[in-house]
């Protein structure tokens, strides 16, 4: 632990050019190592440890720190249409599979321009509706839709505050938009943006405005976000049976500006276990002639919820100064760290038998064979 807080990255050296040339955006990578260590318990290890002994298991404790690289299909494409019938239409071209886009991209709209968020409706995967849009992948999705919302909020607003103008029949310089409403002082009139589209309707409006209150907001952007955060595990040992327990897991991951963190952490619980399977069951076995084994979940290992132990998790939220909302990404942080804190830990319970590497996943009947092959050279 000496070497891992010599050699992370300081928050006061941000932005932070690593080896290879990537620019760390944000972070504070000790910050976060040290409240997972104190969501894990880190200092009561030993006695754990002391205890397991006793009952003839081994214990191990592994931590992983992680950097993740999020950047995606750098395009994207909305389109906002405040109607008179008090609805806004959000077109937007990334598909979601089960994030909950539905609910973050409505919550970051209606705080943009000040409208319930029951009111808004998101339109995804429609083609004869979404023109253009760079989907869902590399944790990209929240922060481009989030990129190209402030900017249609602002030309939206823009073209609020003429439409205004024309009804308080005064010029658009003369329109403030504070709290949600759009007024002026030489009249004690103000209209939300749901006002103001039905009053719309009543009014001759200039040509550009005629369509009603619809914009269309494009954006690229290339540079990459830096998720980031660690993870610490607890693997329990039966050295009889070589079959092991998921004792605890602690996960912390800075998202950047967490939109929802119900769904956030949703998806960190979603991700660890993805990781979890990775690391110790899921593998895919051919016959000599290339014919899978494994061809269906009855006879490939799958994480379940019996398996898993009730995960410590904490969303920390350092702003990444490269988009407007200061989003990073939430829905890969768990898995990335995950399979070095577990193998991590299993090769810290299997240290007594001299054991310094073991490959994934790792079954039983893997542990077996590493224990037996110690157990050999040692005989020899």
């Amino acid at each position: 632990m000496t070497l891992r807080r010599r050699n992370i990255v300081r928050s006061n050296s941000m932005p932070y050019r690593n080896a290879v040339g990537m620019l760390y955006d944000s972070g504070h990578y000790r910050d976060n190592m040290d409240l997972a260590m104190r969501l894990a318990d880190w200092d009561g290890f030993k006695a754990r440890k002391r205890d397991a002994k006793k009952r003839g298991k081994l214990l191990g404790l592994g931590l992983a720190n992680y950097v993740e690289s999020s950047i995606g299909a750098p395009k994207e494409q909305t389109r906002i249409n405040v109607r008179p019938d008090r609805r806004v239409e959000v077109v937007i071209g990334t598909q979601p599979a089960g994030q909950g886009h539905e609910t973050s991209f409505a919550q970051v709209i209606a705080d943009l321009i000040a409208v319930p968020v029951e009111t808004v409706r998101i339109i995804l995967g429609d083609t004869d509706v979404v023109k253009a849009g760079g989907g869902t992948h590399s944790g990209r999705s929240m922060r481009h839709a989030a990129t190209v919302f402030s900017l249609a909020a602002g030309e939206l607003i823009a073209k609020g505050k003429r439409a205004a103008a024309v009804i308080l029949d005064t010029s658009s310089d003369r329109i403030d938009f504070d709290d949600g409403r759009f007024a002026t002082r030489e009249s004690n009139l103000s209209l939300n943006f749901l006002e103001l589209a039905q009053e719309m309707t009543r009014h001759k409006m200039p040509d550009d405005l005629a369509a009603g209150l619809v914009v269309v907001a494009d954006n690229e952007m290339h540079e990459p976000v830096f998720p980031n955060g660690c993870a610490v595990c607890e693997i329990e040992i039966d050295p009889e049976t070589c079959n092991l327990r998921l004792a605890r897991y602690a996960s912390v991951d800075d998202v950047g500006r967490c939109i929802n963190p119900l769904i956030v952490d949703g998806q960190t619980h979603g991700a660890i276990v993805q990781g979890i399977g990775q690391a110790l069951w899921e593998q895919c076995v051919v016959d000599a002639s290339g014919q899978p084994l494994c061809g269906s979940f009855m006879d490939y290992g799958m994480p379940r919820s019996d398996r898993l132990p009730s995960f410590a998790t904490k969303i920390v939220e350092v702003l990444s100064p490269t988009n407007p909302l200061g989003i990073k990404a939430g829905g890969e942080g768990g898995t990335t760290g995950a399979p070095a804190a577990i193998v991590s830990a299993i090769v810290d319970a299997l240290a007594p038998y001299g054991i310094e590497d073991i490959k994934m996943p790792v079954t039983p009947y893997r542990i077996w064979q590493a224990i037996q092959g110690r157990e050999a050279a040692r005989a020899k």
